[in-house]
């Protein structure tokens, strides 16, 4: 029995570690791990070598909803699911694969990831409590973040419809329409 336990400690440091290197804020930690207040916040100091950032997480669904942050949202909450169909792994493990291939992806594309590990979780938790989720595009058939009432089949994409001032800044994450 105490060989399990220790196991299932290690695992969980693991995971905490994991999330630590990837930019999780320390209520992530808390969420999804069962190691006390103290551990979790003398390891993330040891980890990142600072300490934790403070504040409430973002918990508002809008910032899903805008144009570009809503096709990061999007391209990681599509690999989320994949994932999650394909793989018999823990929810938070389902997080953290998915959130790498997103960083592996918008780097290949050249692109900065707007999505930070925090809001990807936070994202699956607002799906799973059903307040947002993906709607088919009606043009490309791409699956899009939206709140779950959208008419589906009225819905357009903003990448099939982008704002008026789409791809013009030079702001980070800025699309490259060819």
């Amino acid at each position: 029995m105490r060989s399990k336990s220790l196991l299932t400690e290690a695992k969980q440091i693991s995971r905490a570690i994991e999330l630590i290197q990837l930019g999780a804020r320390l209520q992530v930690l808390e969420s999804e791990t069962d190691l006390s207040y103290e551990r979790l916040l003398r390891l993330y100091k040891e980890v990142s070598g600072k300490s934790p950032s403070k504040g409430q997480l973002p918990f508002s669904t809008d910032w899903f909803m805008t144009w570009q942050p809503n096709i990061h949202a999007s391209l990681f909450l599509n690999i989320h699911e994949y994932l999650n169909k394909v793989a018999a792994i823990d929810e938070i493990d389902v997080v953290i694969k998915a959130y790498r291939l997103y960083l592996e992806q918008t780097q290949a594309e050249g692109l900065e990831p707007l999505l930070s590990v925090t809001r990807a979780w936070r994202l699956v938790k607002f799906v799973d409590n059903g307040m947002l989720t993906l709607t088919a595009c009606s043009k490309c058939g791409g699956r899009f973040v939206t709140h779950p009432h959208e008419i589906a089949r009225q819905y357009v994409c903003g990448l099939c419809n982008p704002p008026a001032r789409a791809g013009k800044g030079r702001a980070a994450g800025a699309l490259h329409m060819h």
